[in-house]
């Protein structure tokens, strides 16, 4: 499943709901983070791993106060949550049997 968060309630919900949700902190503008999204999409839409994927739009302002949270400062970065914990993050661009590793290690 991959869902699109606009804001911190629904990232609270997000966390709450799912065992595992791995986060994407992402632009549009962004190359690195244009070549981790179709990653991301095939691994969601394969269902290749029991991880809810969310994605965070670091330029909607909405999203504002996720990034100043959990300092985000350079992009892509991904967070993976365990049970409502920060568990680890990863900075730039991974290929796709290594966000797999990411997620599942």
């Amino acid at each position: 499943m991959l869902i699109k968060i606009e804001g911190e309630e629904q990232f609270n919900e997000v966390i709450a709901q799912n065992d595992v949700v791995l986060v994407d902190f992402f632009a549009t503008w962004c190359g690195p983070c244009q070549m981790l999204g179709p990653v991301l999409e095939k691994i969601s839409e394969n269902n290749e791993t029991e991880a809810v994927i969310a994605e965070i739009d670091t330029d909607l302002d909405v999203n504002q106060s996720l990034c100043a949270k959990y300092g985000i400062r350079s992009i892509p970065t991904l967070i993976l949550f365990r049970e409502g914990d920060n568990i680890k993050s990863s900075l730039g661009y991974i290929p796709h049997d290594k966000v797999l590793e990411f997620i599942n290690n």
